[in-house]
């Protein structure tokens, strides 16, 4: 199936040539493409509170940033030209964002994030700018131009409402219609312009840095339980410099530090439960209705809001952790990698109790077997 996504190339083929090395442009990947939602539905996902949206407008060289919820009124207001909606996380609510957000699984789903859509006016875009991650931008409806320049070290330019590039210098120009696939590394600069009304959608890709999972971690250690003594000084003689932080006192603190210790275990752990847990504006749903049927003529749905994953014997699934019997872990890791699972597999395996807790917390579905 990727063979025709990624122009023919097999997915170790593209990982090799191209992943955080070079661009592909396929034309015609998905040659019927024409988008995953309509304008009307996109315009109401930004209406909502828990969905992120952006309106961005340009005039001139003056760029403005409006954060959602968005209302239809300023998305009328905004102007017949050069402006545009960005929605995140719509594969959450739309089915076929989802169907589209997994052709890409041979991606790992822990570096997987979302599928935000775009939808711009003639002239719209977001200006010249660069990802730190990976993305793919799959053309809908319209035509856009993507100016591209190799990643360097950009300058941004100052004041400005967006992360833009300063100076920005193309070297390739290429022109996306309805079907076309243009893969970018991160740190790659890209300008955007819609020539007509159009829909983009962008797959994007985390990469957490290693900033971000130090503070993660440290919290994480906190709240397992941290070395705790109370700084003692007996003996203390009157303060010749008073300002002076004395020795015994970074002695002690580094006494203290040393004293924090973790595992390659405790890494796996955490960091399962750092990449599993949803955004802060990720809501699940609980079940309004206690399933009490046969599980085993059901198929269970990962919620697409859920993110499971595993590692050895540990099964991560929206922050939380979970070690089951070994004879039940093949059952999960097909759910985690698949997305689905036959009822009567998982029951077999002895996890109807947890499927059905799932269900109710309304990270999963129990659907007809088809």
């Amino acid at each position: 199936m990727e063979e025709a996504l990624l122009g023919g190339l097999s997915a170790q083929v593209f990982l090799r040539r191209h992943w955080q090395r070079r661009p592909l442009l396929v034309r015609r990947a998905l040659p019927a493409f024409r988008g995953v939602i309509g304008t009307h539905a996109l315009f109401a996902l930004a209406a909502r509170a828990e969905v992120e949206s952006r309106l961005v407008e340009r005039s001139g060289r003056r760029w403005t940033v409006t954060h959602g919820p968005l209302k239809k009124s300023s998305l009328s207001k905004a102007g017949a030209r050069n402006w545009t909606l960005l929605v995140n996380g719509v594969n959450h609510h739309n089915a076929a964002a989802e169907a589209l957000l997994r052709r890409f699984a041979f991606i790992p789903q822990a570096r997987i994030d979302d599928v935000m859509v775009s939808y711009a006016v003639p002239g719209g875009g977001v200006g010249p700018h660069f990802d730190s991650y990976d993305v793919f931008l799959l053309q809908g409806q319209g035509r856009r131009i993507w100016r591209l320049a190799r990643a360097r070290r950009f300058e941004l330019a100052p004041g400005a409402p967006l992360k833009l590039i300063a100076g920005f210098r193309a070297e390739e120009e290429l022109l996306l219609e309805p079907g076309d696939l243009l893969y970018l590394p991160p740190g790659w600069g890209h300008d955007g312009v819609a020539l007509e009304h159009c829909f983009t959608c962008s797959i994007g890709f985390r990469a957490p840095r290693g900033a971000e999972l130090a503070a993660a971690f440290l919290d994480h250690l906190h709240e397992r339980g941290l070395p705790d003594a109370a700084y003692r000084d007996p003996g203390l003689r009157p303060a010749a410099r008073p300002a002076q932080i004395g020795r015994e006192m970074v002695d002690f603190a580094q006494q203290q530090m040393a004293r924090i210790r973790w595992t390659r275990g405790d890494i796996e752990d955490f960091l399962g439960r750092f990449l599993s847990t949803p955004k802060p504006n990720i809501v699940f749903s609980p079940s309004k209705r206690i399933f009490r049927g046969d599980m085993k003529n059901k198929t269970a749905k990962l919620h697409p809001k859920t993110q499971m994953l595993y590692r050895g014997a540990r099964f991560f699934i929206n922050g939380e952790v979970l070690v089951p019997r070994r004879s039940q872990r093949p059952a999960l890791a097909a759910l985690a990698d698949r997305r689905r699972a036959a009822g009567r597999t998982l029951a077999r395996a002895g996890l109807r109790r947890l499927i059905l807790q799932w269900h109710r917390c309304g990270f999963l579905s129990l659907e007809p077997q088809t």
